[in-house]
């Protein structure tokens, strides 16, 4: 069994779990009292880099990055993420760290609140605004969702570095095809059941994407009501929620190397924010959404209320692989098989906000 880090974004502090010989154990927390929303491990290197979107004593909300998996953490000498003085906004919140692919290797995108898009092309450890997309002509329309307006999800394209994707909360998804100098909603086929009008070209609340293994133009979204799949890279979107017990929920995880295959946790409703029929469930298609299994072995069997955030869910990139999830409770719950069989790796924690997980070669 390879050995794994699992990190662990909570309301109060980072946590980091290695499992090595087949054994977990967790370190005390880092950043301690701080919230942490956002996780990325880049995997690209010889030594994992682990970066962090926390709490700087200088600059405020910034990013951290750590090479001896959390040991010790580098502070940037100057605020990581900063808004152009000309936006007249201040950096609230980084949602989201994502490592691009290995064809751009020191290229990390962060997803921002206020709602934007930064790259960083030295590891992460400097950003610039990606203004196309602060530009967008539709944004003066664009509306905050429940918890602020954010961009919240990057997906970037292994074969080509001009593409990429991200969710907005709430405005939608918006594509660009060339590098980010021009960006187009992407919301054909997602349902607004709040809008006046239930299908509009952006304004949909879209809450996590994933991307398919096998087939990099398959996306799979989670909707604030609604769970899609796209085969097109997202230009249209068709509804493969049936068969679950709620089509509301907050994430969606896909398996790094089987096609076809993802993970959503339902939720029930958008007015009862816990697991659907008060039960402990992850959700498995295994044919791209034409049908789901309930995935129980090892997970609560009674009444739960432990809701699971859009950025709450992971897989390890493992084969088998692992799948883990932290929700509202405290708990983290990790599968090393695909998510057959589950296990309670750690309890008591604070509200976990994001999880995210690698192995360590």
């Amino acid at each position: 069994m390879p050995d794994v880090v699992l990190t662990v974004g909570t309301r109060k502090g980072l946590f980091i779990g290695h499992r090595r010989a087949g054994r977990w154990e967790f370190d005390e927390p880092r950043f301690n009292a701080q919230a942490v929303y956002s996780i990325g491990i880049d995997t690209r290197r010889g030594t994992p880099r682990l970066l962090v979107g926390a709490v700087s004593d200088h600059w405020g909300p910034s990013v951290f990055h750590s090479d001896d998996l959390g040991a010790t953490w580098t502070e940037p000498p100057r605020p990581a993420v900063r808004f152009p003085q000309d936006t007249g906004v201040s950096l609230e919140r980084v949602w989201q760290l994502h490592p691009a692919p290995a064809h751009s290797p020191d290229v990390v995108y962060a997803g921002t609140e206020p709602a934007a898009l930064f790259k960083s092309t030295d590891g992460g450890e400097s950003f610039e605004l990606v203004r196309p997309l602060w530009e967008h002509p539709t944004r003066s329309r664009w509306e905050p969702g429940g918890g602020g307006e954010a961009v919240h999800t990057v997906v970037t394209d292994r074969r080509d570095p001009e593409a990429v994707t991200v969710a907005v909360s709430a405005a939608g998804v918006f594509r660009t095809l060339d590098g980010g100098a021009s960006w187009a909603p992407s919301n054909q086929g997602v349902s607004a059941v709040f809008l006046p009008d239930p299908n509009p070209e952006f304004g949909q609340c879209v809450h996590k994407i994933a991307q398919d293994a096998g087939n990099l133009d398959r996306l799979y979204l989670q909707n604030h009501w609604g769970v899609y799949r796209s085969d097109d890279a997202g230009a249209k979107w068709t509804d493969i929620g049936a068969g679950l017990p709620s089509d509301f929920g907050f994430t969606v995880a896909a398996h790094p190397h089987r096609a076809d295959v993802a993970y959503v946790f339902p939720i029930n409703a958008d007015s009862d924010r816990v697991p659907a029929g008060r039960r402990c469930r992850v959700y498995r298609t295994s044919d791209a959404g034409g049908s789901w299994e309930a995935l129980t072995h090892g997970l609560p069997e009674g009444d739960h209320y432990g809701t699971v955030l859009r950025d709450a869910m992971c897989t390890d990139g493992g084969d088998p692989t692992g799948v883990y999830f932290g929700n509202r409770n405290g708990e983290v719950y990790g599968s090393a098989d695909d998510g057959d069989s589950w296990a309670l790796l750690a309890e008591h924690l604070p509200d976990v906000l994001c999880v995210r997980a690698a192995v360590i070669d």
